[in-house]
Protein backbone atom coordinates (compact mmCIF):
# COMPACT_ATOMS: atom_id res chain seq x y z
CA UNK A 1 0.00 0.00 0.00
CA UNK A 2 1.70 2.98 -1.11
CA UNK A 3 1.58 6.63 1.54
CA UNK A 4 0.00 9.54 -0.25
CA UNK A 5 1.12 12.59 1.73
CA UNK A 6 -1.95 15.19 0.12
CA UNK A 7 -2.05 18.93 1.58
CA UNK A 8 -3.80 21.98 0.50
CA UNK A 9 -2.53 25.45 1.61
CA UNK A 10 -4.33 26.74 4.71
CA UNK A 11 -6.64 29.39 4.35
CA UNK A 12 -5.83 32.88 6.04
CA UNK A 13 -8.07 33.58 8.91
CA UNK A 14 -9.66 37.05 8.19
CA UNK A 15 -13.00 36.17 6.24
CA UNK A 16 -15.27 33.73 6.13
CA UNK A 17 -14.87 30.80 3.37
CA UNK A 18 -15.71 31.42 -0.01
CA UNK A 19 -16.07 29.60 -3.87
CA UNK A 20 -11.59 30.33 -4.37
CA UNK A 21 -11.30 28.27 -1.12
CA UNK A 22 -13.99 25.85 -1.80
CA UNK A 23 -12.48 24.96 -5.29
CA UNK A 24 -8.96 24.35 -3.81
CA UNK A 25 -10.52 21.98 -1.13
CA UNK A 26 -12.76 20.50 -3.82
CA UNK A 27 -10.04 19.62 -6.22
CA UNK A 28 -7.88 18.40 -4.00
CA UNK A 29 -10.26 16.27 -2.20
CA UNK A 30 -11.22 14.56 -5.67
CA UNK A 31 -7.55 13.70 -5.74
CA UNK A 32 -7.72 12.04 -2.51
CA UNK A 33 -10.41 9.69 -2.86
CA UNK A 34 -9.36 9.04 -6.20
CA UNK A 35 -5.98 8.04 -4.41
CA UNK A 36 -8.32 6.15 -1.41
CA UNK A 37 -9.89 4.45 -4.24
CA UNK A 38 -6.76 2.76 -6.10
CA UNK A 39 -5.64 1.70 -2.70
CA UNK A 40 -2.98 3.99 -1.52
CA UNK A 41 -2.54 5.20 2.03
CA UNK A 42 -3.92 8.45 2.27
CA UNK A 43 -3.51 10.97 4.39
CA UNK A 44 -5.39 14.71 3.68
CA UNK A 45 -3.84 17.80 5.44
CA UNK A 46 -6.27 21.24 5.30
CA UNK A 47 -6.49 24.04 7.92
CA UNK A 48 -6.18 27.78 9.06
CA UNK A 49 -3.45 30.21 8.91
CA UNK A 50 -4.29 32.46 11.66
CA UNK A 51 -1.31 34.56 12.39
CA UNK A 52 -0.12 37.57 10.34
CA UNK A 53 -1.02 41.50 10.61
CA UNK A 54 -3.80 41.05 8.01
CA UNK A 55 -5.27 38.87 11.05
CA UNK A 56 -4.82 41.66 13.63
CA UNK A 57 -6.10 43.94 11.60
CA UNK A 58 -9.38 42.60 11.26
CA UNK A 59 -9.79 41.81 14.71
CA UNK A 60 -9.46 45.40 15.51
CA UNK A 61 -11.79 46.20 13.17
CA UNK A 62 -14.62 43.53 14.80
CA UNK A 63 -13.26 44.51 18.59
CA UNK A 64 -12.51 41.44 19.11
CA UNK A 65 -9.07 39.73 20.53
CA UNK A 66 -7.55 37.79 16.92
CA UNK A 67 -7.69 34.37 19.13
CA UNK A 68 -11.76 35.04 19.51
CA UNK A 69 -11.56 36.27 15.39
CA UNK A 70 -9.94 32.97 14.52
CA UNK A 71 -11.80 29.94 16.41
CA UNK A 72 -15.02 32.17 15.15
CA UNK A 73 -13.61 31.74 11.51
CA UNK A 74 -11.99 27.90 11.73
CA UNK A 75 -15.11 26.65 12.76
CA UNK A 76 -17.29 28.80 9.82
CA UNK A 77 -14.87 27.01 7.24
CA UNK A 78 -15.06 23.33 9.09
CA UNK A 79 -19.34 24.10 8.65
CA UNK A 80 -18.09 24.21 4.98
CA UNK A 81 -16.04 21.52 4.27
CA UNK A 82 -18.65 19.37 6.15
CA UNK A 83 -21.30 20.23 3.75
CA UNK A 84 -18.93 19.72 0.51
CA UNK A 85 -18.07 16.64 2.18
CA UNK A 86 -14.38 17.36 1.86
CA UNK A 87 -12.58 14.10 3.61
CA UNK A 88 -9.55 15.71 4.87
CA UNK A 89 -8.24 13.56 7.48
CA UNK A 90 -6.68 16.56 9.73
CA UNK A 91 -7.02 20.08 10.34
CA UNK A 92 -4.39 21.78 11.21
CA UNK A 93 -4.73 25.34 13.00
CA UNK A 94 -1.57 27.74 13.54
CA UNK A 95 -2.31 28.80 16.82
CA UNK A 96 -2.04 25.30 17.78
CA UNK A 97 1.02 24.66 20.32
CA UNK A 98 2.09 21.52 18.11
CA UNK A 99 2.47 23.86 15.34
CA UNK A 100 4.20 26.94 17.29
CA UNK A 101 6.77 24.60 18.55
CA UNK A 102 7.20 22.95 15.22
CA UNK A 103 8.35 26.18 13.57
CA UNK A 104 10.52 27.23 16.44
CA UNK A 105 12.48 23.98 15.74
CA UNK A 106 12.78 23.87 12.08
CA UNK A 107 14.15 27.46 12.53
CA UNK A 108 16.07 26.09 15.43
CA UNK A 109 17.33 23.57 12.82
CA UNK A 110 18.53 25.93 10.23
CA UNK A 111 20.36 27.85 12.43
CA UNK A 112 22.19 24.62 14.35
CA UNK A 113 23.16 23.33 10.34
CA UNK A 114 23.89 26.48 8.75
CA UNK A 115 24.22 29.32 11.18
CA UNK A 116 24.80 32.03 8.46
CA UNK A 117 21.70 31.61 6.46
CA UNK A 118 19.91 33.84 8.80
CA UNK A 119 21.43 37.54 9.29
CA UNK A 120 20.12 40.94 10.65
CA UNK A 121 19.42 43.44 8.42
CA UNK A 122 17.25 46.69 8.66
CA UNK A 123 15.08 47.16 5.97
CA UNK A 124 12.81 49.56 3.46
CA UNK A 125 9.89 48.31 1.37
CA UNK A 126 6.59 48.64 0.86
CA UNK A 127 4.55 45.55 2.40
CA UNK A 128 1.39 44.71 1.25
CA UNK A 129 -0.96 43.24 3.67
CA UNK A 130 -2.99 41.51 1.87
CA UNK A 131 -0.04 39.24 0.77
CA UNK A 132 1.45 39.43 3.96
CA UNK A 133 5.07 40.31 1.86
CA UNK A 134 7.03 42.88 0.60
CA UNK A 135 6.86 44.23 -2.46
CA UNK A 136 9.76 45.31 -5.13
CA UNK A 137 8.48 48.13 -8.11
CA UNK A 138 8.42 44.90 -10.61
CA UNK A 139 5.70 43.62 -8.56
CA UNK A 140 3.20 46.30 -8.83
CA UNK A 141 0.94 47.53 -11.18
CA UNK A 142 -0.13 51.22 -11.34
CA UNK A 143 2.04 51.48 -8.02
CA UNK A 144 -0.51 49.00 -6.21
CA UNK A 145 -0.27 45.13 -5.55
CA UNK A 146 -2.08 42.99 -8.48
CA UNK A 147 -3.83 40.83 -6.61
CA UNK A 148 -5.38 43.40 -3.56
CA UNK A 149 -5.66 46.46 -5.70
CA UNK A 150 -7.85 48.34 -3.19
CA UNK A 151 -5.23 47.82 -0.14
CA UNK A 152 -3.02 50.60 -0.11
CA UNK A 153 0.63 49.48 0.56
CA UNK A 154 2.50 50.25 3.77
CA UNK A 155 5.94 51.90 3.76
CA UNK A 156 7.76 50.00 6.29
CA UNK A 157 11.25 49.74 8.10
CA UNK A 158 12.66 47.87 10.61
CA UNK A 159 15.67 45.72 11.71
CA UNK A 160 14.63 42.17 11.29
CA UNK A 161 16.21 38.62 10.88
CA UNK A 162 16.57 37.94 6.81
CA UNK A 163 16.89 34.38 5.26
CA UNK A 164 19.72 33.73 2.78
CA UNK A 165 17.20 32.83 0.01
CA UNK A 166 20.00 33.52 -2.70
CA UNK A 167 22.43 31.10 -1.32
CA UNK A 168 19.95 28.21 -2.82
CA UNK A 169 19.87 29.57 -6.19
CA UNK A 170 21.68 26.92 -7.78
CA UNK A 171 19.83 24.22 -5.66
CA UNK A 172 16.30 25.67 -6.75
CA UNK A 173 17.59 25.63 -10.29
CA UNK A 174 18.59 22.11 -10.28
CA UNK A 175 15.58 20.85 -8.43
CA UNK A 176 13.44 22.50 -11.05
CA UNK A 177 15.63 21.16 -13.72
CA UNK A 178 15.94 17.68 -12.34
CA UNK A 179 12.37 16.67 -11.18
CA UNK A 180 10.21 18.51 -13.88
CA UNK A 181 7.18 17.02 -12.28
CA UNK A 182 8.28 18.95 -8.84
CA UNK A 183 6.12 21.69 -10.35
CA UNK A 184 3.20 21.64 -12.25
CA UNK A 185 1.05 22.00 -14.59
CA UNK A 186 3.86 23.37 -17.04
CA UNK A 187 2.74 26.40 -17.00
CA UNK A 188 3.73 26.93 -13.59
CA UNK A 189 7.38 25.31 -13.98
CA UNK A 190 8.03 27.99 -16.66
CA UNK A 191 6.93 30.90 -14.41
CA UNK A 192 9.13 29.48 -11.62
CA UNK A 193 12.12 28.79 -13.85
CA UNK A 194 11.68 32.64 -15.17
CA UNK A 195 11.81 34.07 -11.70
CA UNK A 196 14.54 31.53 -10.73
CA UNK A 197 16.17 33.24 -14.38
CA UNK A 198 15.90 36.73 -12.82
CA UNK A 199 17.97 35.94 -9.38
CA UNK A 200 17.08 35.75 -6.18
CA UNK A 201 16.62 38.19 -3.29
CA UNK A 202 16.96 37.38 0.55
CA UNK A 203 13.81 37.01 2.13
CA UNK A 204 12.85 38.44 5.33
CA UNK A 205 11.90 35.54 8.30
CA UNK A 206 10.58 37.95 11.28
CA UNK A 207 9.04 40.97 11.59
CA UNK A 208 9.28 43.45 15.00
CA UNK A 209 6.84 45.53 16.73
CA UNK A 210 4.23 42.99 16.28
CA UNK A 211 3.51 40.35 18.89
CA UNK A 212 0.45 38.16 16.63
CA UNK A 213 2.59 35.23 15.94
CA UNK A 214 4.98 32.59 16.68
CA UNK A 215 7.80 34.20 18.63
CA UNK A 216 11.03 34.05 16.43
CA UNK A 217 13.64 32.09 18.29
CA UNK A 218 16.24 34.49 18.59
CA UNK A 219 15.92 38.62 18.93
CA UNK A 220 17.97 41.44 17.42
CA UNK A 221 22.10 41.75 18.36
CA UNK A 222 20.01 44.72 20.13
CA UNK A 223 17.72 42.80 22.36
CA UNK A 224 14.56 43.33 20.37
CA UNK A 225 11.60 40.60 20.25
CA UNK A 226 10.87 39.62 16.80
CA UNK A 227 8.03 37.58 15.33
CA UNK A 228 8.08 34.74 12.97
CA UNK A 229 7.01 36.13 9.43
CA UNK A 230 4.08 35.05 8.19
CA UNK A 231 5.65 32.68 5.29
CA UNK A 232 7.99 30.96 7.54
CA UNK A 233 5.25 30.31 10.30
CA UNK A 234 2.81 29.09 7.67
CA UNK A 235 4.21 27.16 5.07
CA UNK A 236 6.21 24.99 8.30
CA UNK A 237 2.83 23.62 8.26
CA UNK A 238 3.02 20.64 6.37
CA UNK A 239 5.82 19.68 8.29
CA UNK A 240 4.51 20.36 12.04
CA UNK A 241 1.44 18.14 10.89
CA UNK A 242 3.20 14.94 12.32
CA UNK A 243 3.46 16.14 15.39
CA UNK A 244 -0.10 16.40 17.05
CA UNK A 245 -1.43 13.43 18.31
CA UNK A 246 -2.99 10.85 16.21
CA UNK A 247 -1.70 12.27 12.99
CA UNK A 248 -0.92 9.83 10.01
CA UNK A 249 1.16 13.19 8.58
CA UNK A 250 4.22 11.84 7.55
CA UNK A 251 7.11 13.88 5.76
CA UNK A 252 7.82 14.27 3.01
CA UNK A 253 4.65 15.23 1.28
CA UNK A 254 3.62 13.48 -1.53
CA UNK A 255 1.73 16.60 -3.22
CA UNK A 256 1.01 20.49 -2.04
CA UNK A 257 -1.98 21.68 -3.69
CA UNK A 258 -2.29 25.51 -3.67
CA UNK A 259 -3.00 28.59 -5.92
CA UNK A 260 -0.78 29.88 -8.82
CA UNK A 261 -0.43 33.01 -6.65
CA UNK A 262 1.41 31.24 -4.12
CA UNK A 263 3.24 29.32 -6.12
CA UNK A 264 6.71 31.27 -5.70
CA UNK A 265 6.29 30.73 -1.35
CA UNK A 266 5.89 26.74 -2.32
CA UNK A 267 8.26 26.43 -4.82
CA UNK A 268 10.87 28.23 -4.05
CA UNK A 269 11.17 29.90 0.03
CA UNK A 270 9.44 26.51 1.23
CA UNK A 271 12.01 24.08 -0.46
CA UNK A 272 14.84 26.18 0.47
CA UNK A 273 13.90 26.45 4.22
CA UNK A 274 13.55 22.64 3.85
CA UNK A 275 17.15 22.05 2.46
CA UNK A 276 18.56 24.27 4.75
CA UNK A 277 17.08 22.48 7.51
CA UNK A 278 18.73 19.23 5.96
CA UNK A 279 15.05 18.08 5.40
CA UNK A 280 13.41 16.46 2.13
CA UNK A 281 11.63 18.74 -0.43
CA UNK A 282 7.80 17.71 -1.55
CA UNK A 283 7.53 15.36 -3.89
CA UNK A 284 5.15 17.57 -6.09
CA UNK A 285 3.67 21.22 -6.27
CA UNK A 286 0.38 21.70 -8.53
CA UNK A 287 -0.55 25.36 -8.90
CA UNK A 288 -4.25 25.36 -10.33
CA UNK A 289 -5.98 28.56 -11.63
CA UNK A 290 -8.80 31.44 -10.25
CA UNK A 291 -11.66 31.41 -10.95
CA UNK A 292 -13.63 34.25 -12.47
CA UNK A 293 -16.88 35.78 -11.99
CA UNK A 294 -18.44 38.45 -13.74
CA UNK A 295 -14.83 39.02 -16.22
CA UNK A 296 -12.92 39.15 -12.67
CA UNK A 297 -11.21 37.05 -10.25
CA UNK A 298 -13.18 35.95 -6.69
CA UNK A 299 -11.97 38.37 -4.66
CA UNK A 300 -12.62 39.29 -1.06
CA UNK A 301 -10.81 41.96 -0.71
CA UNK A 302 -11.26 43.35 -4.36
CA UNK A 303 -14.99 42.81 -3.88
CA UNK A 304 -15.83 39.75 -6.28
CA UNK A 305 -17.57 37.76 -4.79
CA UNK A 306 -20.54 35.39 -4.39
CA UNK A 307 -22.39 33.34 -2.06
CA UNK A 308 -20.63 29.88 -0.91
CA UNK A 309 -23.98 28.75 0.86
CA UNK A 310 -26.30 29.77 -1.68
CA UNK A 311 -24.09 27.90 -4.79
CA UNK A 312 -24.14 24.89 -2.45
CA UNK A 313 -27.52 24.90 -1.78
CA UNK A 314 -28.78 25.35 -5.49
CA UNK A 315 -28.57 22.15 -6.93
CA UNK A 316 -26.46 20.47 -3.82
CA UNK A 317 -23.04 19.82 -3.45
CA UNK A 318 -22.49 17.25 -5.23
CA UNK A 319 -23.51 19.19 -7.85
CA UNK A 320 -21.10 22.49 -7.24
CA UNK A 321 -18.26 19.84 -7.14
CA UNK A 322 -18.94 18.02 -10.32
CA UNK A 323 -19.21 21.60 -12.16
CA UNK A 324 -16.59 23.37 -10.76
CA UNK A 325 -14.12 20.44 -11.89
CA UNK A 326 -15.66 19.81 -15.47
CA UNK A 327 -16.28 23.48 -16.02
CA UNK A 328 -13.29 24.98 -14.71
CA UNK A 329 -10.77 22.18 -14.34
CA UNK A 330 -7.50 22.28 -12.49
CA UNK A 331 -5.25 24.00 -14.51
CA UNK A 332 -6.16 27.19 -15.83
CA UNK A 333 -8.03 30.33 -14.86
CA UNK A 334 -11.95 29.28 -16.01
CA UNK A 335 -15.12 31.05 -15.55
CA UNK A 336 -18.14 30.57 -12.82
CA UNK A 337 -21.82 31.46 -14.14
CA UNK A 338 -25.42 30.56 -12.73
CA UNK A 339 -26.06 30.26 -16.32
CA UNK A 340 -23.67 27.10 -16.64
CA UNK A 341 -23.83 25.85 -13.62
CA UNK A 342 -27.72 25.43 -14.31
CA UNK A 343 -26.39 24.48 -17.66
CA UNK A 344 -24.72 21.25 -16.91
CA UNK A 345 -27.01 20.59 -13.92
CA UNK A 346 -29.54 19.63 -16.42
CA UNK A 347 -27.60 18.58 -19.64
CA UNK A 348 -25.19 16.64 -17.45
CA UNK A 349 -26.71 15.29 -14.03
CA UNK A 350 -30.48 15.02 -14.74
CA UNK A 351 -30.74 14.67 -18.20
CA UNK A 352 -27.45 12.62 -18.66
CA UNK A 353 -26.41 10.37 -15.51
CA UNK A 354 -29.87 10.59 -13.96
CA UNK A 355 -32.20 9.63 -16.57
CA UNK A 356 -29.98 6.80 -18.16
CA UNK A 357 -29.71 5.47 -13.95
CA UNK A 358 -33.82 6.03 -14.12
CA UNK A 359 -34.57 4.32 -17.12
CA UNK A 360 -32.01 1.42 -16.69
CA UNK A 361 -32.89 0.05 -13.29
CA UNK A 362 -36.90 0.56 -14.62
CA UNK A 363 -36.36 -1.42 -16.53
CA UNK A 364 -34.71 -3.68 -14.85
CA UNK A 365 -37.50 -3.82 -12.02
CA UNK A 366 -40.00 -3.86 -15.05
CA UNK A 367 -38.80 -7.13 -16.67
CA UNK A 368 -36.86 -8.85 -14.14
CA UNK A 369 -38.74 -7.72 -10.78
CA UNK A 370 -35.63 -5.66 -9.40
CA UNK A 371 -33.10 -8.85 -10.00
CA UNK A 372 -30.25 -8.38 -12.38
CA UNK A 373 -29.95 -11.09 -14.93
CA UNK A 374 -26.89 -13.16 -15.03
CA UNK A 375 -23.47 -11.07 -16.26
CA UNK A 376 -22.73 -11.46 -19.76
CA UNK A 377 -20.20 -9.96 -21.74
CA UNK A 378 -21.42 -7.00 -23.98
CA UNK A 379 -19.87 -3.78 -26.17
CA UNK A 380 -20.64 -1.33 -23.06
CA UNK A 381 -18.16 -3.78 -21.35
CA UNK A 382 -15.36 -3.38 -23.95
CA UNK A 383 -16.39 1.25 -23.96
CA UNK A 384 -16.43 0.92 -20.00
CA UNK A 385 -13.03 -1.22 -19.94
CA UNK A 386 -11.25 1.78 -22.30
CA UNK A 387 -13.07 4.42 -20.51
CA UNK A 388 -11.48 3.47 -16.91
CA UNK A 389 -7.78 2.76 -18.68
CA UNK A 390 -8.39 6.36 -20.03
CA UNK A 391 -10.01 7.62 -16.57
CA UNK A 392 -6.67 6.20 -14.71
CA UNK A 393 -4.71 8.03 -17.42
CA UNK A 394 -5.88 11.37 -17.00
CA UNK A 395 -6.29 11.23 -12.82
CA UNK A 396 -3.09 10.21 -12.80
CA UNK A 397 -1.91 13.11 -14.20
CA UNK A 398 -3.94 15.30 -11.95
CA UNK A 399 -6.33 16.14 -15.34
CA UNK A 400 -9.59 15.86 -13.43
CA UNK A 401 -11.89 17.92 -15.88
CA UNK A 402 -10.15 14.81 -18.74
CA UNK A 403 -11.25 12.35 -15.70
CA UNK A 404 -14.96 14.12 -15.86
CA UNK A 405 -14.91 14.25 -19.26
CA UNK A 406 -14.06 10.23 -19.52
CA UNK A 407 -16.95 9.05 -17.31
CA UNK A 408 -19.45 11.55 -19.25
CA UNK A 409 -18.54 9.46 -22.20
CA UNK A 410 -19.48 6.22 -20.88
CA UNK A 411 -23.01 7.81 -19.85
CA UNK A 412 -23.33 9.18 -23.68
CA UNK A 413 -22.16 5.61 -24.53
CA UNK A 414 -24.62 3.85 -22.36
CA UNK A 415 -27.56 5.94 -23.12
CA UNK A 416 -27.27 5.63 -26.97
CA UNK A 417 -26.89 1.55 -26.01
CA UNK A 418 -29.88 2.06 -25.15
CA UNK A 419 -31.60 3.96 -28.62
CA UNK A 420 -29.44 1.18 -30.15
CA UNK A 421 -30.26 -2.07 -28.12
CA UNK A 422 -34.09 -0.92 -27.47
CA UNK A 423 -34.71 -3.16 -24.24
CA UNK A 424 -38.48 -2.69 -24.42
CA UNK A 425 -38.80 -4.19 -28.14
CA UNK A 426 -36.75 -7.11 -27.00
CA UNK A 427 -38.71 -7.62 -24.29
CA UNK A 428 -41.98 -7.86 -26.68
CA UNK A 429 -40.92 -9.86 -28.92
CA UNK A 430 -40.07 -12.68 -26.10
CA UNK A 431 -36.00 -12.32 -27.02
CA UNK A 432 -35.28 -12.98 -23.14
CA UNK A 433 -31.52 -14.15 -23.77
CA UNK A 434 -30.56 -10.84 -25.48
CA UNK A 435 -32.84 -8.68 -23.02
CA UNK A 436 -31.04 -10.09 -20.32
CA UNK A 437 -27.62 -9.18 -21.77
CA UNK A 438 -28.38 -5.71 -22.63
CA UNK A 439 -29.86 -5.51 -18.83
CA UNK A 440 -26.98 -6.86 -16.96
CA UNK A 441 -24.91 -4.62 -19.07
CA UNK A 442 -25.99 -1.63 -18.10
CA UNK A 443 -26.01 -2.26 -14.55
CA UNK A 444 -22.72 -3.08 -14.72
CA UNK A 445 -21.99 0.16 -16.68
CA UNK A 446 -23.75 2.04 -13.92
CA UNK A 447 -21.36 0.05 -10.92
CA UNK A 448 -18.53 1.54 -12.99
CA UNK A 449 -19.99 4.85 -12.82
CA UNK A 450 -20.29 4.85 -9.58
CA UNK A 451 -16.81 4.43 -8.75
CA UNK A 452 -15.51 6.58 -11.73
CA UNK A 453 -17.35 9.62 -9.85
CA UNK A 454 -16.71 8.87 -6.13
CA UNK A 455 -14.04 11.14 -5.80
CA UNK A 456 -16.60 14.11 -7.85
CA UNK A 457 -20.02 13.41 -6.22
CA UNK A 458 -19.34 11.38 -3.37
CA UNK A 459 -23.13 11.43 -2.08
CA UNK A 460 -25.03 10.58 -5.31
CA UNK A 461 -21.98 8.32 -6.72
CA UNK A 462 -22.89 6.37 -3.28
CA UNK A 463 -26.57 6.78 -4.18
CA UNK A 464 -26.23 5.12 -7.33
CA UNK A 465 -24.07 2.66 -5.43
CA UNK A 466 -26.55 1.08 -3.77
CA UNK A 467 -29.12 1.87 -5.91
CA UNK A 468 -27.61 -0.65 -7.91
CA UNK A 469 -27.70 -3.31 -5.80
CA UNK A 470 -24.20 -3.13 -3.93
CA UNK A 471 -23.53 -3.30 -0.62
CA UNK A 472 -19.89 -3.28 0.40
CA UNK A 473 -18.06 0.07 0.81
CA UNK A 474 -17.63 1.96 -2.39
CA UNK A 475 -14.75 4.09 -1.03
CA UNK A 476 -12.63 1.33 -1.44
CA UNK A 477 -14.46 -0.34 -4.23
CA UNK A 478 -11.80 0.17 -7.29
CA UNK A 479 -12.00 -3.50 -8.45
CA UNK A 480 -16.00 -3.08 -8.72
CA UNK A 481 -14.89 -0.34 -11.64
CA UNK A 482 -12.20 -2.80 -13.69
CA UNK A 483 -14.06 -5.93 -13.15
CA UNK A 484 -18.10 -4.97 -11.96
CA UNK A 485 -20.18 -7.63 -11.70
CA UNK A 486 -23.75 -7.17 -11.15
CA UNK A 487 -25.70 -10.63 -11.56
CA UNK A 488 -27.79 -11.41 -8.94
CA UNK A 489 -27.77 -7.86 -7.57
CA UNK A 490 -31.06 -6.44 -6.31
CA UNK A 491 -31.70 -3.00 -7.95
CA UNK A 492 -34.35 -0.07 -6.94
CA UNK A 493 -35.55 2.44 -9.55
CA UNK A 494 -34.50 6.26 -8.78
CA UNK A 495 -36.58 8.61 -6.81
CA UNK A 496 -35.18 11.51 -8.60
CA UNK A 497 -31.67 11.02 -8.53
CA UNK A 498 -31.21 14.56 -9.94
CA UNK A 499 -34.42 16.25 -9.96
CA UNK A 500 -35.13 18.70 -12.04
CA UNK A 501 -35.50 21.70 -11.06
CA UNK A 502 -39.22 23.02 -11.16
CA UNK A 503 -38.41 26.80 -11.97
CA UNK A 504 -35.89 28.45 -13.39
CA UNK A 505 -33.57 29.66 -10.89
CA UNK A 506 -32.57 33.06 -10.82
Amino acid sequence: MARFFITTAIDYSNGDPHMGHAFEKIGADCIARYRRLRGDQVWFLIGMDEHGQKVAQAAADRGVTPQALVDQIAASFQDSWRALAISHDQFIRTTAPEHQAGVQELIGRIFERNPDDFYERTYRGLYCVGCESFKTPADLVDGRCPLHPTRTLQEVEEKNWFFRLSRYQGFLQDLVDRRPEFVQPEIRRNEILGLLRQGLEDVSASRSRFSWGVPFPRPTGDGEPQTTYVWFDALPNYWTAARFPGSGASWPASLHVVGKDITRFHCVIWPAMLHAAGLPVPERVWAHGFINYGGDRLSKSAGVQLDLREAIQRHGPDALRYFLLREVGFSNDGTFSWERLDERYVSDLADGLGNLASRSLAMVEKYRGGTVPSDHPSPLDQAGEEAVAEYCRAMDRLDLRGGAEVAWTLVSAANQYIVQTAPWSLAKQGRDPELDAVLSALVRCLIRLAVLLQPFMPGKSGELWQLAGQEFPLATAWDAAERPRAGGSKVRKPEGLFPKPTTANS
